[in-house]
């Protein structure tokens, strides 16, 4: 039986509410003008405390305007309704491979976060805690699920992702439509039940699922003691892994310093001539500090391969070791690939921070054969693209969860 199922009670967009996931932003000045400039975006429920009306209260205080908003686009038509449905998923752009997807909801009780719990959804990435609360905290309050967690069939991937591709090739006229910041096209279709809903959840159920993105709301799934979570189950042929960087705003000691204590650890340093850019290839990091770039190997160490991932190593001897800085501290920021490298390097020489360490991304084959045998990536270390759209489809969830 799968373990992939319809959506009870949808609410399907009407146009207008589609938006970047909450956690895709280095800057929250930046979800504040999208709202403004949209006040329909699911930005404005999902980060409520970053709507231009609610500035300066704290995101629990907030929690009452963000059910107020999802009440308002409800009542006026931006969201209708929709039973026992699975929504077919197609993201496009021209000169690109389409994208596809299915947004129905798992079972939170098969999530299995070690080699020895059972479960066919893999969650082995380190979270932060205080953000999982305030997804729990949201849910509770909307009493609805506004983003996926998006999930890689592994097991019957190329079958998945045949049958959407077909699906919605002949679906007709899509049920609605979004086009994002990097101008692709978001296309939903509705699939009731009946043999065709069948067929792509049991494909969609049909093997392994590796939580791709949504660590954080997968986590507040179980948390929160939901039965179920709304996913998008994408297929290893519809993502790419971009790099995922990382910005300081506040260096701990000065460049000289940090460059002799990485040094002192054992790493490797040479200077950059020209543009700081993403490193072509995994094992060497670059940096760029006050107006120079740097190429470090940073030294492995005894330990299993993850240990020795860039980003742990980043993690460890970079971040905890030579700043002393923890992986939650406010003075660090994690940037993902929709930012390019001229912008960190950018943020550094105005000013605005003092470190960004430029790391190569992780492939997905790599990161498919890491979660499979159950070992766990460090935390934000792998950004997807193309990212599921929050705000498209919305799953209300049952009344006793609340």
């Amino acid at each position: 039986m799968t373990v992939v199922h319809p959506i009870a009670r949808a609410w399907i967009t009407t146009g207008g509410t589609g938006a970047q996931n909450y956690d895709e932003f280095a800057d929250d000045a930046e979800i504040t003008a999208i709202v403004e400039a949209n006040p329909h975006s699911a930005l404005g429920i999902e980060m409520p405390h970053r709507a231009p009306e609610s500035l300066g209260k704290s995101f629990l205080d907030a929690l009452p305007d963000a059910v107020s908003r999802l009440a308002e686009a409800k009542a006026d038509g931006s969201y209708t309704p929709a039973e026992e449905v699975v929504v077919l998923y197609r993201i496009s752009a021209p000169g690109e491979e389409s994208a596809y997807g299915l947004f129905a909801m798992v079972d939170t009780d098969q999530i299995s976060t070690r080699a020895d719990e059972p479960g066919l959804v893999i969650r082995n990435e380190d979270v932060f805690i205080a953000k999982v609360r305030e997804r729990v905290a949201l849910a509770e309050a909307l009493g609805h699920l506004l983003s996926p967690v998006l999930l890689l069939q592994t097991g019957r991937g190329d079958e998945l992702h045949a049958a959407l591709a077909t699906a919605t090739d002949t679906a007709g006229a899509p049920a609605a439509t979004d086009v994002d910041q990097a101008g692709r096209t978001h296309a939903i279709w509705l699939l009731g039940p009946g043999p065709a809903q069948d067929e792509v959840t049991a494909l969609a159920g049909g093997g392994e699922l590796v939580v791709a993105d949504g660590n954080h709301r997968s986590l507040a799934a179980q948390t929160g003691g939901f039965p179920r979570f709304l996913s998008v189950i994408t297929t290893p042929a519809s993502v790419a892994i971009q790099p995922y960087n990382r910005l300081v705003s506040e260096l701990t000691t000065t460049p000289a310093e940090l460059l002799d204590r990485l040094r002192a650890a054992g790493a490797e340093i040479s200077p950059v001539a020209g543009p700081v850019e993403v490193p072509a290839a995994g094992g060497t990091v670059h940096l760029h500090l006050a107006g120079q770039g740097y190429a470090v190997t940073l030294p492995h160490v005894g330990g299993e391969r993850l240990e020795n991932l860039d980003h742990a190593l980043v993690e460890r001897l970079l971040l905890r070791d030579a700043l002393g800085l923890d992986p939650g501290d406010k003075r660090i920021t994690y940037v993902g690939g929709d930012y390019p490298a001229s912008w960190l390097t950018g943020e550094v020489d105005a000013g605005r921070a003092e470190l960004a360490v430029l790391i190569a991304p992780v492939t997905v084959d790599d990161f498919v054969a890491v979660n499979l045998a159950r070992e766990k990536m460090p935390r934000k270390s792998t950004w997807f693209t193309p990212k599921a759209r929050a705000g498209l489809v919305v799953a209300e969830l049952p009344q006793r969860n609340l």
